[in-house]
């Protein structure tokens, strides 16, 4: 049953969308386009292609959410798109709290070690963020945030393989003064409050802060310290100041900082402990250790609690009107962040795999754009350069704190690339865009690994001695690659456009921080970069006299040299391999749009397939030293192949004020955490239920929300570690899981002058 439904759902909505358009020249020629709404796809303005553009003609799979539709929903921090925008997962890292995961039609990157770069690009105002830690944004202070779906190697470059997720944040008023104050209350002893201003000094400078506060109490508990597990405590500011001195010119300065001090986020430990032999690894009155705490954010990890994040940035965006067809733009920014955790994998009191961890990194880009708009040409133009080092180390503390290995190192990484798209309307109704990026990057990597006598090592504070060396190597490598990309525009009315598109996406090879010289000797040459060539068709508009706006992509990628991460217990240390283990294939569809069933009602929908496949995956297995495919037994990693999205918006006039009442549904279907299925860890489909309350009096000064949650109080897993007894029996059978939040509710003023 399953098998048959998947095709022909899959032929429905591409037959769909081949009807719409078909009937596009008789059902649109007379229709103009509807009133402008918040959301709706003839009127929302991205800046996907690098220039303002209606949603309609961008021939790129593009998600937008404005802050008015975050708000609605209760959304708190990015990682709430995922519920929103298909194929899309974007989450929480596992044994973190504000390290960001994504993943784009099953293209991404679960681990946030340094060295290892992201699928997913996240750029903040245009500026690139290159590391995941700190990359949870919360969501204040915002504009609109837009998902790029598909490779967006041409416009947006380093590691936008899968995707691309932009975060504008509000410019500042130079007319009047504005200020807004929103304080939140809820479950487990929710406290947040965010205030935001600017100030006009002058009818050409302006300058504006925002803070945010969040403090909430743990969903869980460590039962062996007693610390809340699963908190929040989150410092979040951000300053800017605008200055418009002519016409032709804008210049803008920003600065923004992050500290997370939220607990450390250990995990649900989800098999028994066991010791070498399979027996009880606590006996006495410690048995009690050996079992999984019966609720899921509990846990019994001894190795600490104590866990801080610094991210911070300062960006400098100037805009030159050259002439009324021809701007110049210039983006420089430079940011930092520090992160000291502890990772405790067995989740018990003793040292049986417990990781301290430390990570710094720093980066300076430097953007500049030349844009064009002319009445048949259009096009953007630029170059990028950015150095970046990245650095960190971890213990791995095993056989209760008896031996440790130390993995340290470095990347430094230096990269540049020129770009350049062109649009040109070839009739009134058909438009060519085409263009290309050459990207060059030089990386140096440094790797030191060794075996300690006791725990920590030295750089934790330990004073053991080395009883073997097992990796201390530096190379450097460059890579380069030219990625293309290609469409086709058709216009079939004023409120309708479909496009078919080719593009490339090249994420840069690189060296494992974790290599380990003895177990694999090849890790000192690095890995190779992976490749992502995709083509896409796509429809969107608006139909049904105005009353249903939508965007409809399918979608067939070939993905190469894939960059696959595995750590696999060996005796008493883990090897870890960066293999670009083979090729994939990838195809899929999305259908997400709007529907206006009266003046009050209207409802979001967002439907995602992907179905991927390995076709390759020849992997080196360090346990029997001989190399084997595994295409036929592995699956993609944190990739369901559905996830859907429905939801209502009803807004009426209320109390002498206008109430606008959201309920929301998501599914997820099946997912698994690692290419290799694991029934303890991976999981199962589910739904989540949300809903979002809020009455604004007139004028808009005051309002009042109240948003719930995962209503169901559903209990799903968002990552997970692996190391079990029947691989290695000397880590204590340590199966963790991470899980997404219980049921919330919220309530939240709102004031604003």
């Amino acid at each position: 049953m399953k098998q048959t439904f998947k095709p022909l759902l899959m032929a429905s909505v591409a037959s769909l969308g081949t009807l719409l358009a078909l009937a596009a020249p008789q059902a649109f020629a007379q229709t103009a386009p509807p009133a402008a709404s918040a959301d709706e796809v003839t009127d929302v303005v991205v800046t996907a292609r690098r220039r303002a553009e209606t949603l309609k003609d961008v021939p790129i799979a593009v998600s937008t959410f404005s802050s008015a539709k975050l708000d609605q929903t209760g959304a708190q921090d990015i990682t709430a798109l995922q519920q929103q925008a298909p194929n899309m997962t974007l989450q929480v890292a596992r044994g973190s709290n504000s390290t960001l995961i994504a993943f784009i039609r099953g293209v991404g990157q679960q681990d946030p070690l340094w060295g290892f770069e992201p699928g997913v690009g996240l750029y903040v105002d245009d500026v690139y963020v290159a590391r995941p830690q700190g990359a949870v944004l919360d969501i204040y202070d915002v504009q609109r945030v837009e998902v790029l779906r598909g490779p967006q190697g041409t416009l947006y470059g380093r590691n936008t393989i899968g995707g691309a997720i932009k975060y504008v944040t509000k410019p500042l008023d130079m007319t009047s003064p504005t200020f807004m104050a929103r304080g939140s209350l809820g479950s487990y002893n929710q406290r947040d409050l965010v205030l935001t201003g600017s100030i006009p000094l002058t009818d050409q400078f302006a300058v504006g802060a925002a803070i945010a506060k969040y403090n909430r109490d743990g969903f869980g508990k460590n039962l062996f310290t007693g610390a809340e597990h699963y908190n929040k405590d989150v410092t979040a500011v951000r300053l800017s100041a605008e200055y418009n001195p002519t016409d032709k010119l804008s210049l803008r300065l920003a600065y923004d900082r992050t500290q997370d001090d939220s607990n450390a986020r250990h995990g649900h430990r989800e098999t028994p402990a066991l010791n070498s032999v399979g027996g009880p690894l606590y006996t006495g009155t410690q048995t009690v250790w050996n079992t999984p705490p019966a609720d899921p954010y509990d846990t019994y990890a001894g190795l600490g609690d104590k866990n801080k994040v610094e991210t911070d940035g300062v960006s400098l965006t100037a805009e030159y009107k050259v002439s009324d067809t021809l701007t110049f733009k210039s983006i420089s920014a430079v940011r930092s962040g520090e992160t000291a955790t502890k990772i405790d994998f067995d989740n018990t009191p003793g040292g049986f795999m417990d990781v301290p961890a430390k990570y710094e990194d720093t980066q300076a880009t430097q953007e500049l754009q030349f844009t064009y708009g002319g009445e048949r040409w259009s096009w953007v133009a630029g170059l990028f350069y950015l150095n970046s080092t990245a650095s960190g180390a971890f213990d791995t503390t095993i056989l209760g704190n008896l031996a440790t290995t130390l993995t340290q190192g470095k990347v430094r990484t230096n990269s540049i690339a020129a770009f350049a798209d062109f649009n040109y309307k070839l009739t009134d109704k058909w438009s060519l865009s085409f263009g290309g990026r050459y990207t060059k990057d030089n990386k140096r990597g440094t790797v030191y690994r060794a075996n300690y006598a006791g725990a920590p090592s030295p750089v934790f504070g330990g004073t053991g001695a080395v009883t073997l060396l097992r990796s201390n190597y530096s190379n450097d490598k460059s890579f380069d690659k030219f990625t293309p990309r290609v469409s086709l525009s058709y216009a079939f009315s004023p409120a309708l456009t479909g496009y078919a598109a080719i593009s490339e996406g090249f994420k840069s090879g690189g060296f494992d921080m974790r290599g380990d010289v003895i177990l694999t000797p090849s890790t000192v040459n690095g890995y190779n970069p992976e490749t992502v060539l995709s083509k896409e068709i796509g429809l969107k508009g608006t139909t049904f006299d105005g009353l249903m706006n939508f965007t409809f992509a399918v979608f067939d990628s070939k993905y190469d040299d894939m960059q696959i991460t595995r750590q696999t217990p060996v005796g008493a240390t883990v090897a870890s391999q960066v293999e670009n283990a083979g090729k994939a294939s990838i195809r899929g569809a999305e259908f997400e749009g709007t529907l206006r069933f009266s003046d009050k009602l209207t409802g979001n929908f967002a439907l995602g397939y992907t179905g991927a496949d390995f076709d390759e995956f020849i992997s080196y297995n360090v346990l029997t030293a001989s190399y084997v495919n595994l295409a036929g037994v592995y699956k993609f990693q944190m990739t369901p192949e559905w996830t859907n999205n429905f939801g209502l918006t009803y807004k009426t006039d209320a109390f002498g004020g206008s109430l606008v009442v959201s309920p929301q549904a998501s599914y997820r279907s099946d997912m698994q955490m690692f290419e290799a299925a694991n029934a303890a860890l991976d999981q199962k489909a589910y739904w989540l239920y949300d809903m979002g309350v809020t009455w604004t009096a007139p004028g808009a000064k005051y309002k009042v929300g109240l948003y719930g949650r995962n209503l169901g109080d559903e209990r799903y897993r968002t990552g997970g570690y692996n190391f079990p007894s029947s691989v290695s029996p000397l880590f204590g059978n340590s199966v963790s899981a991470f899980y997404g939040a219980p049921r919330t509710v919220t309530l939240t003023l709102e004031y604003r002058y």
